[in-house]
């Protein structure tokens, strides 16, 4: 080691030296101790490397008080800031899983907060004055919009399919068409649900063809259930052919074998009245006689994070009953954010309007295109170097593994900023607070308005001001 080395090495401050620069000023007082110690190594190790892997002397100036004091700073702001962040949703994909899924309606909010800030009567029956069971929060509400005689609410679909699998079918066969084999996000498979159930599977059908007569020749003295799997997540098209709800309840009922429906993503709205494509809903699938029926109510519904399971009294009153039920429950927050959802639903308009996820589906492309074209007149407006913004016809997505098939006439802001490539923009942006969530195509940053929120056109006309300031060399 060089002797240029050697003496920079000894120029580096203890973690005691830079405890007293702080302290001089009480520039530490509001970092926690176990956060502050760590920064300080932190600032010091790295510096240490940069000494050992620099070819050119290290500049003083990173030795000094205030630089010292300012990187310990900014190391304890990283480690304390909320892992957790709001984020700007341009990618045009309504039902994001990776931001989040559905965005829960406003007139929510209240109720979800007064819920998880106060006591309730979550367990309590106000009227008996007892012990009471949270499933009745949001129990006649779900019987009242579907038409179902009973409901229960777990902490997602794939739990709702493990409970009524393992309570309707452990240990017996349960029959599905090979092609509603389905994988869900996350590589869960409707085959490994099965099998931690208990029960057991059994295809018939080929991937692209299945009748009834596959599931008559199938039934024996070991089959517990017939299982139809929406794939709400993909489509086979072409030489197909499928077994109706119906035909297959009424197989079920000539065997006097229960019938289930996995919906995925259920919807309670008929998005063709708003002409979109047509999706099953939960009330159609009832109406078909279906025993049970389980779907998301995060997608599609709008709401929270939850399984719905819904069906005849007796067979809900048996999963109720299972050990598994405690520990898939969902909690108070999610229980008031479901109830507060669900209540919208008894107008439908009401819901198109007010719920997050079905205003962004049915939002027209003449509001899109008046929303892209004043994000545009915005941005060419800065001051700074030249930011240009083309109006281009792309189209949006459900996402979240809904409507596999739809795709939604956008139309989109794509910038271009000069002497900036579209990789350091898409940074930038990503990296902003609160991040802008886009996409790159042909050299540009893509924002879709179809999955903006009113007011987060302000918060990206200040993050390119920004750059536009700055260059891309982060703050």
């Amino acid at each position: 080691m060089d002797k240029r080395k050697q003496a920079q090495l000894k120029q580096l401050p203890g973690v005691d030296r830079i405890l007293e620069y702080g302290a001089r000023d009480r520039l530490f007082d509001d970092i926690p101790k176990t956060v502050l110690l760590p920064a300080i190594r932190g600032v010091i190790e790295a510096l240490r490397g940069r000494i050992l892997e620099s070819e050119a002397p290290v500049d003083d100036g990173c030795f000094s008080k205030a630089t010292l004091v300012a990187e310990v700073k900014q190391r304890a702001c990283k480690t304390t800031a909320l892992k957790l962040k709001r984020t700007v949703n341009a990618t045009g994909v309504v039902v994001h899983t990776n931001l989040g899924r559905s965005l829960l309606a406003p007139a929510v909010l209240d109720q979800l907060t007064t819920i998880s800030s106060r006591y309730s009567n979550l367990e309590f029956d106000l009227e008996k004055g007892q012990r009471g069971s949270r499933y009745s929060t949001v129990e006649d509400i779900l019987c009242e919009l579907t038409g179902a005689r009973a409901a229960m609410v777990v902490n997602n679909n794939a739990a709702a399919v493990l409970l009524c699998l393992d309570t309707l079918a452990t240990g017996r066969e349960v029959i599905v068409s090979r092609g509603e084999l389905v994988e869900i996000g996350g590589a869960f498979r409707i085959p490994d649900v099965m099998a931690k159930s208990g029960a057991i599977l059994k295809e018939v059908g080929t991937t692209n063809r299945t009748h009834p007569r596959d599931y008559e020749n199938a039934i024996g003295e070991q089959t517990g259930l017939l299982l139809k799997a929406h794939t709400s997540n993909y489509s086979i098209v072409g030489f197909t052919a499928a077994v109706s709800l119906a035909d297959l309840v009424s197989i079920g009922r000539r065997h006097h074998l229960p019938v289930m429906e996995d919906l995925g993503s259920g919807t309670l709205v008929d998005f063709s009245k708003y002409g979109l494509d047509k999706e099953p809903t939960v009330q159609e699938s009832l109406a078909a006689g279906v025993d049970v029926v389980t779907f998301s109510g995060d997608k599609l519904l709008g709401g929270p994070q939850t399984g719905i399971i819904l069906g005849d009294t007796s067979h809900i009153d048996r999963i109720k009953a299972n050990p598994l039920t405690r520990a898939l429950r969902i909690d108070k927050m999610t229980l008031a954010a479901l109830e507060g959802t669900l209540r919208l639903y008894r107008d439908e308009q009401q819901a198109v309007q007010q719920v997050p996820t079905l205003r962004m589906l049915t939002t027209p492309l003449t509001v899109i295109r008046a929303q892209a074209a004043a994000l545009k007149s915005r941005l060419e407006g800065l001051p700074g170097r030249t930011l240009t913004v083309e109006l281009l016809d792309y189209s949006s997505k459900a996402g979240g593994g809904s409507l596999p098939m739809l795709d939604l006439p956008s139309c989109c802001a794509g910038v271009t900023v000069d002497g900036i490539s579209a990789n350091a923009v898409e940074l930038w942006m990503r990296s902003h607070t609160p991040p802008i969530i886009g996409r790159i195509e042909n050299g540009r940053f893509i924002m879709d308005p179809r999955t903006l929120q009113e007011e987060e056109l302000d918060i990206i006309v200040k993050a390119f001001a920004d750059m536009l300031a700055h260059g891309t060399e982060r703050r």
